[in-house]
């Protein structure tokens, strides 16, 4: 399976779950490292433009197309698990827990969760410290320019 990612360009040999871990986010808390990706390159880039602005878009951004392979199994986390508001904003503890959960029982290397920012897409979690994690890597990273008309 290949996934997406975009980052910048100075990060974008690398797959970590540091970035994440700095404040924490939807599906992780503070201090825990989880690598963020989508299912397509257009989720991963609305992923990234709901943090930003016109002012702060960044000109390095690299879209990583990252290959996982089929025998690692995907945790896909049941819609049903999700309890009302999970998808509100600011983001609620119950997905933070959820993400928690699936790094540190490291039953699985990769969980497909639902988008809040594209309903009907899947963002792929990868959990950075698991045994299967070295068998996951990057197979492409090229310049992905934004199309400044999406700001207008």
């Amino acid at each position: 399976m290949e996934v997406f990612r975009l980052s910048r360009a100075r990060y974008a040999d690398q797959l970590s779950g540091f970035g994440a871990a700095l404040k924490g986010a939807r599906w992780n808390s503070r201090g825990v490292e989880l690598i963020y990706t989508a299912e397509n390159r257009s989720l991963a880039m609305a992923e990234v433009l709901v943090h930003l602005s016109l002012a702060m878009l960044p000109r390095d951004f690299m879209m990583l197309t990252i290959f996982i392979p089929n025998e690692i199994e995907v945790f896909n986390l049941p819609l049903s698990q999700l309890s009302d508001g999970w998808n509100s904003f600011p983001h609620k503890r119950i997905t933070q827990e959820l993400g928690d959960l699936f790094i540190h029982e490291k039953r699985y290397a990769v969980m497909r969760v639902p988008s809040v920012v594209t309903q009907g897409d899947f963002n792929i979690l990868i959990n950075p410290g698991h045994t299967l994690f070295k068998e996951i890597s990057i197979v492409r990273s090229e310049p992905f320019p934004f199309d400044r008309r999406i700001f207008k």
